[in-house]
């Protein structure tokens, strides 16, 4: 079979599961689990096959004309280099491992069926932004990304925030896309071709006149689609679905395909130093403020969120220093810790009962119940806070490093000032990230108050995903002198200043984070103890096994005496908690002026366009009461007024006559 013919069936697969499974979901639910996991398993390993066969050699492509549209066609297209076969196999790897998941976590989902199908969808589409060669088949695989997003997130549709998350999303996301759009058919315009090597062999004869507009058009989807600053508030909302889609679309898909698509076209954005210096400090600005909303935030699942803008950010500041082999390496990494991070607290929420770190701080014996899920969550939050020799530490090194090779001149793609903006933010952000890797971690599992309520043990699906993803967690970074040739023939190795200041400073973030809650934890052991008792269950629609936190006789969470976050940011506490009330914001600069706006058009609708209506309306009734009215059915009074009618007429020409 050819390497074409495969590519074709890796996004192709997934589909087809997904249509089985929508159809048989009712009808033959014993079929819904194999239709789930087989054929997202089967595009994995044709995407390993792939990936092997590509080597990182020359780009496959092919191609076929979808149909003619004139100057522009718009053609089924492959286009694969290194960079999109490896990360169609991480695409492959993390959804299989969500599906196994999902099998145990959702097991006694009554909307299981659908949800999976949504889930091969979801990856389906992903898979088609990886490989597509074509713009506007790229383009269609975006937006059924969006599409399967507002679904999953929503999928407990019964509860407000879920419903408010799942618009939010969409619409947040559709703002970006508008000029996305534009964009695309800009750049097609200027380059002749939604082709990507027809793009790109446009940007080498140098045949774009607006390289500056184009970019910042497809920056604005790009911050959409990848929780960047200022389109970023949609993610941390998304939290309300079910925990395997948060790992889903955090680790390979939706938000890490504008990274891609980004990398896919980067010269297109390295002709314009202002797109460049913009990105760089779209970058630096996520990087920063999610960091320090991190670390103040109480939902375990919150804070992940937040990690991912800030993660994102990463591979945004590689881009904007015009290294797309730094910026895919995070990626990739991030990728396989971030799924496991998430599927861990699906699991840490489970076994507490509550996904509120304040509560867990309350509780004990976590790491004795849920052993595998500590063990791992560890090894995620070392390679989160990027400590060697995990996969974080490796990829983190390779952004600082294209960072200070462009800030010191070595680099002329991007200017020094982007450089500078990217290494001094990125720095900063690894100080930040240990720190709130390290509070999640105390907070969750080194809690000193009563035991936490037994929820039974962890499904062996659930469990067995975890080991399987602590691997590439901890080993992947490792392979990095391995992959040169997958990555544009460019080293991606750390060199010692980088590692030694990236290191130094995620040790103090740490070191420093810890004995803070030392501390405070001495100091609150040392109060009165509150007892903290299970209570009931949730409503049904919440995480599976979640207790509510205020069922259980807690402090509030403002109250918390061990929580480091509080003592670390200080006054930023409560500002970077509500997210920089970057919501009010926008809910006074756009939500107001269009509700007023709305509110406007209703009162002329209701009080002027309706007033005509009516009144035509109610002059027409007049007039017809007046003929009806006239109706006797008299032939008499007709044959008189029909004189009458005559005799007027008879004078009116005698005077017109008479005038004349």
């Amino acid at each position: 079979m050819t390497t074409t013919t495969l590519a074709v069936l890796v996004p192709l697969l997934p589909f087809l599961g997904s249509a089985a499974g929508l159809l048989l979901g009712r009808t033959a639910p014993g079929f819904v689990r194999p239709l789930a996991v087989l054929p997202t398993l089967a595009a994995a390993v044709l995407a390993a096959l792939v990936a092997v066969r590509q080597g990182g050699g020359e780009t496959i492509e092919a191609a076929t004309q979808l149909t003619p549209t004139g100057s522009v066609s718009i053609d089924l297209a492959l286009y694969i280099d290194g960079f999109a076969a490896l990360v169609a196999v991480l695409v492959g790897v993390v959804a299989t491992c969500v599906q196994v998941y999902s099998t145990g976590y959702l097991r006694d989902d009554p909307r299981y069926p659908s949800y999976a199908a949504l889930v091969s969808l979801f990856t389906s589409a992903m898979l088609l932004v990886v490989y597509s060669g074509d713009l506007m088949v790229l383009l269609v695989g975006w937006e059924i990304m969006g599409i399967c997003s507002y679904f999953l997130v929503g999928h407990y549709w019964e509860t407000p925030e879920a419903r408010a998350a799942s618009l939010k999303a969409f619409l947040v996301t559709k703002l970006g896309d508008v000029p996305f759009l534009i964009g695309l058919f800009a750049l097609a315009t200027d380059a002749g071709t939604f082709r990507i090597d027809g793009i790109l062999d446009a940007v080498e004869r140098g045949a774009l006149d607006h390289p500056t507009l184009i970019a910042l058009l497809l920056l604005a989807g790009v911050a959409g689609k990848s929780a960047q600053f200022p389109l970023h508030t949609w993610l941390p909302d998304a939290m309300a679905g079910p925990t395997p889609v948060s790992a889903l679309i955090h680790a390979a898909t939706m938000v890490a395909a504008g990274i891609y698509f980004v990398a896919r076209l980067l010269p297109v954005f390295a002709l314009s130093a202002a797109a460049m210096t913009v990105l760089a400090v779209m970058a630096a600005v996520t990087m920063v403020g999610s960091a320090l909303a991190a670390l103040a935030q109480d939902d375990i699942k919150r804070v992940l969120a937040y990690s991912t803008i800030g993660q994102l950010g990463y591979m945004a500041g590689a881009l904007a220093v015009g290294d797309r082999g730094a910026a895919v390496f995070h990626l990739l990494a991030h990728g396989a810790f971030k799924a496991l991070l998430f599927l861990a607290a699906g699991a840490v929420i489970h076994a507490a009962g509550t996904n509120s770190l304040s509560a867990m701080s309350r509780m004990s014996g976590l790491t004795k119940r849920i052993p595998d899920a500590y063990w791992t969550m560890t090894v995620a939050l070392l390679a989160l806070a990027a400590l060697p020799p995990f996969a974080g530490f490796f990829s983190k090194e390779a952004v600082l490093v294209a960072a200070e090779h462009t800030a010191l001149g070595d680099r002329t793609v991007a200017p020094a000032g982007a450089g500078w903006t990217v290494l001094v933010a990125g720095l900063l952000t690894a100080l930040l990230t240990a720190a709130y890797a390290m509070r999640l971690w105390l907070l969750a599992f080194r809690g000193r108050g009563a035991e936490a309520p037994d929820h039974g043990r962890q499904p062996l699906p659930m469990t067995a995903v975890l080991w399987v993803l602590a691997v590439p967690s901890l080993g992947f970074g490792l392979t990095v002198t391995y992959l040169d040739d997958w990555f544009d023939s460019h080293a991606l190795t750390p060199t010692v200043t980088t590692a030694v200041l990236g290191t130094g400073i995620a040790l103090v973030g740490a070191v420093v984070t810890y004995a803070v809650w030392r501390t405070l934890a001495t100091k609150a052991g040392k109060a009165p103890a509150r007892e903290a008792v299970a209570a009931h269950v949730a409503h049904p629609d919440a995480e599976a096994g979640q207790v509510e936190a205020e069922a259980l006789h807690l402090p509030h969470p403002a109250e918390d005496p061990t929580d480091p976050g509080r003592a670390l940011l200080g006054p930023l506490h409560r500002p970077a908690a509500a997210g920089f009330h970057l919501d009010a914001l926008y809910a006074a600069m756009f939500v107001r002026p269009v509700l007023a706006a709305a509110s406007l058009v209703r009162f002329l609708d209701r009080e002027v366009v309706d007033t005509y209506v009516r009144g035509a309306g109610t002059g027409t009734q007049w007039l017809g009461w007046l003929v009806r009215r006239a109706q006797t059915g008299n032939v008499q009074t007709y044959l008189s007024a029909l004189l009458a009618g005559s005799v007027v007429l008879a004078i009116a020409a005698v005077l017109v006559a008479a005038g004349a």
